[in-house]
């Protein structure tokens, strides 16, 4: 059994797909509805998706704070809470996508419940993922995710990033910075192309052994 080559460590990755939002911010509901959605209905089984989230930290304490106010880092932590209790994106994207579309209503607890239902998710383990530790825990994984789309230099909402590098941004009501389109379909094929790549290098790195 030594003798056997450790493959495993040479498996073809899912190519990270990444999209960088402010919860109550109408580009971000406009990139996940018109691009991301989409997108993931073709490649959710190619790809490790990610939602970050774009504040400010404030030093010496463990807040943040969010360019549409208090509100907006509350949606953001239950948005936050759903994706590490339900790490599906098929669950966690839905969900968030169900409160971008009432994005002036966020953080309402009725368009939460109502957001939860529609896409499976427990209401009661939501709202105690948000009230653990007088609210430390949510606030720590906000703050953590903020920290995350500063180290990568986003400061967009929404900004969409494949295999670490920025793909495309939506601003302003606008598509920006989108060297390869920005359409459904150029997404799909970028990522296509990733992984055929990642794959050939597996099949290559396998072959050698």
């Amino acid at each position: 059994m030594d003798d056997e080559p450790e493959t495993y460590e040479y498996l073809p990755r899912r190519v990270p797909l990444e999209a960088h939002i402010m919860s109550k911010c109408p580009d971000a509901r406009d990139c996940l509805h018109d691009l991301v959605l989409p997108a993931m209905v073709n490649v959710s089984n190619l790809v490790d998706f990610k939602l970050s989230y774009i504040g400010k930290t404030i030093e010496d304490d463990d807040g943040v704070v969010c360019m549409h106010g208090p509100s907006e880092c509350l949606g953001n932590s239950i948005e936050l809470c759903a994706a590490r209790l339900y790490p599906n994106p098929r669950i966690h994207l839905g969900f968030t996508m169900c409160m971008s579309r009432n994005y002036s209503e966020i953080p309402s607890e009725d368009l939460a419940k109502d957001c939860a239902l529609e896409h499976g998710i427990d209401f009661e383990k939501l709202n105690h993922c948000l009230s653990v530790d007088d609210g430390a825990y949510s606030r720590n994984l906000l703050k953590k995710s903020v920290q995350r789309s500063a180290e990568k230099g986003v400061t967009k909402s929404c900004t969409v990033r494949v295999d670490d590098k920025n793909w495309c941004i939506r601003d302003g009501g606008k598509w920006t910075d989108c060297e390869n389109g920005h359409e459904v379909k150029d997404l799909i094929e970028h990522i296509y192309d990733l992984r055929w790549k990642h794959s050939s290098a597996y099949e290559a790195k396998i072959g050698s052994n």
